[in-house]
């Protein structure tokens, strides 16, 4: 594939992530993706059969952006385990609830949505979520390694953490208020012994 093609691919996956963390994915037509992104409809079933395998190939995209971003902030030169890990949870809640706040998290727009419309999507999500998981889980083993954190369960406390965020991102965008960012700080700070 040459540079223009997967540059147009590429423009695509990147309007099409911004669309749809915006609206949601059944929400929005493919004449309105194709028509922000200044892209003919041709050129887009050059690189998708269909929008569901365009939601596919997205979501894929945006775990590979996500757990790089995610393998930066857990290999934080001269940081503890537990500091690394606290680092994710405050750029999560940042995020969320900063001045320049975006909640562009696809696990949290997409989820319930997709889960019963396109068995291959709740897929692609499922793996991604459970690759976002273990990445956790292996930062929670350095802590505990380095002695900066306790858990003879780090897969468990891993899991635990992961959904306490997603709960709170959902109650978050219901509430439109930082309180459930703040709980759910709270609590991983009780969890993980930080003061």
């Amino acid at each position: 594939m040459n540079a223009k093609h997967q540059d147009t691919r590429q423009h695509l996956l990147d309007t099409g992530r911004e669309i749809l963390a915006a609206k949601g994915f059944s929400s929005v037509g493919l004449s309105a993706l194709l028509q922000q992104a200044g892209v003919p409809k041709g050129s887009f079933y050059h690189y998708f059969k269909s929008k569901e395998q365009f939601g596919e190939a997205l979501l894929e995209d945006y775990f590979d952006f996500y757990l790089a971003e995610l393998e930066q902030l857990f290999s934080q030169p001269n940081k503890t385990g537990q500091q690394q890990l606290m680092s994710y949870w405050q750029e999560w809640q940042r995020r969320y609830c900063g001045p320049n706040s975006r909640s562009d998290c696809l696990v949290v727009k997409l989820s319930a949505e997709v889960a019963d419309l396109s068995e291959p999507m709740r897929l692609t999500l499922k793996a991604g979520t459970d690759k976002v998981i273990a990445r956790i889980t292996r930062c929670i083993e350095t802590g505990v390694s380095d002695g900066s954190l306790q858990s003879a369960q780090p897969a468990f406390l891993a899991t635990c953490l992961y959904q306490l965020w997603l709960g709170a991102s959902l109650l978050t965008k219901l509430h439109r208020d930082k309180q459930h960012m703040d709980l759910a700080m709270n609590m991983t700070c009780q969890l993980l012994n930080t003061k």
